[in-house]
């Protein structure tokens, strides 16, 4: 009996399902909960300052009396959001450039080749705290730096599996019986590469969430009262003995986030 050799793993699915689901149901907290919520994340309520969870506040407020369900999923939005477009910007180029260098070759791959090594010279975080040094806690230089620290992965791994690909008899018949490029990437290459890229935009936004909440958390991301994860943490946690946990539910969703991307970026090894 021949086996299926196509047929995925029931090792590799199950993690990268559980995966997706956990991404579904996050997403929806960040793109629904701000509007099922009715509660203002930036709405203050001294009176029930660090509130435990229950009555008013399902999930308890903050030292300002803000509900932290609310502020949750604003948080939630906000790092899907700049982690999307953060990839987006850096997959575009990174995508491109790599299909071009593989494709001419040349002064082409010449040029992007010294483009990524000086992108590479410099420390990510570096690149992205020179850019932040101009507007400092905006979010513009936040999300280009760290977009132009990523696109260098994708660029890498494109110009490779790209190069790799048109090396093949049978794209080199294609191109000899006069298929246009367009013709040749659209059925040979990008059916090929397009896994890889998916697997590298899950990595990078994972990426972007870690870096966007690392630096807010050290003052120089987005700045209180943008309700972004990071910082959220590093305002509770003077009252991490009065309210534990409402430390480490900012905490926790991170954590979900990451996981899930981590999850759906999984591979199968041959």
């Amino acid at each position: 009996m021949t086996p299926a050799l196509a047929s995925p793993s029931p090792r590799l699915a199950t993690p990268r399902a559980l995966g997706g689901v956990l991404l579904l149901a996050l997403a929806a907290f960040a793109v629904l909960g701000p509007w099922l919520i009715e509660a203002d994340p930036a709405g203050q309520d001294l009176g029930a300052s660090l509130a435990p969870a229950g009555g008013d506040y399902l999930l308890g407020a903050d030292h300002y009396g803000r509900s932290l369900l609310a502020r949750l999923a604003h948080g939630a939005r906000l790092s899907f959001g700049m982690a999307f477009v953060t990839m987006a910007t850096a997959a575009v180029p990174g995508v491109l450039l790599g299909l071009a260098a593989a494709w001419r070759g040349g002064w082409v791959e010449r040029l992007a080749d010294l483009a990524s090594t000086i992108v590479l010279a410099l420390p990510g975080l570096m690149l992205v705290l020179l850019l932040l040094a101009f507007a400092p806690g905006n979010f513009g230089p936040l999300y280009l730096g760290l977009a132009l620290t990523l696109w260098v992965e994708f660029y890498h791994v494109t110009r490779a599996a790209a190069a790799t690909v048109l090396k093949q008899p049978h794209v080199e018949a294609a191109t000899l019986l006069g298929f246009g490029p367009g013709y040749v990437l659209r059925r040979h290459v990008l059916p090929v590469i397009a896994p890889l890229i998916g697997t590298l935009a899950a990595f990078a936004m994972a990426t972007a969430i870690i870096a966007i909440s690392t630096l807010s958390a050290i003052s120089v991301g987005l700045q209180p009262p943008t309700p972004e994860l990071g910082s959220m943490i590093v305002e509770l946690l003077p009252y991490y003995a009065e309210a534990p946990v409402h430390v480490l539910l900012p905490a926790a969703l991170i954590v979900l986030l990451v996981l899930g991307l981590q999850l759906v970026a999984q591979r199968s090894s041959r």
